[in-house]
């Protein structure tokens, strides 16, 4: 069972990187991962293949999580 929740977050380009939260991103995806090197390259992929990650005006910030 993977013990790693990758959380990428899709927020305004206008909002610093240290604001960008689960809270005040405009979309949150989330997915397991084994790794956290895995989760690294997860979380701009995933958001790629939403469609959300490459949006005029926005960016792809990437958390690792520990599953509870």
């Amino acid at each position: 069972m993977p013990t790693i929740l990758v959380v990428t977050l899709i927020c305004a380009s206008s909002l610093a990187a240290k604001d960008c939260t689960r809270t005040t991103a405009q979309d949150v995806i989330t997915h397991p991962a084994h790794t956290p090197q895995e989760c690294l390259l997860l979380g701009p992929a995933i958001a790629a293949g939403s469609g959300r990650g490459t949006e005029a005006g926005t960016y792809v910030k990437t958390l690792c999580e520990q599953r509870r």
